[in-house]
């Protein structure tokens, strides 16, 4: 059975607090992703995620300004993760269940890459 490690992206994109949402949706486009995770503020925080959908909903369909909006305005916190050998199986469901499309995997406290579920719906 496949897991989260057979199908993850390993090079997981980081955007800080701080930026905009305008620099992060540019980083989106550039790099040809939907989402990226928000790193920590200090050692006791926890990742964010912000995604093409927290964008939209949170930013322009409200009209706000996304050279003034920052990711830590709208990025969603805390996330939903899984670990490496977590299957396929229950990952989709877990994305189904809870409404979302991204989810990072953890090894322990370490993040070692993303699984979207295209990744999971291109499994052969």
């Amino acid at each position: 059975m496949k897991t989260a490690k057979d199908v993850m992206t390993y090079s997981v994109r980081l955007i800080a607090p701080a930026a905009t949402v305008q620099e992060a949706s540019r980083a989106m486009q550039a790099q040809h992703i939907h989402s990226l995770m928000v790193e920590r503020e200090s050692e006791i925080d926890a990742y964010g995620i912000i995604t093409d959908t927290d964008v939209i909903g949170k930013v322009v369909a409200r009209g706000r300004d996304a050279s003034k909006t920052t990711v830590r305005d709208v990025m969603s916190k805390p996330i939903i993760t899984v670990p490496p050998d977590c299957s396929l199986f229950d990952m989709a469901q877990l994305m189904a269940r809870n409404h979302i499309n991204h989810l990072p995997v953890f090894d322990g406290k370490r993040l070692v890459g993303m699984v979207s579920s295209t990744d999971i719906f291109n499994v052969k």
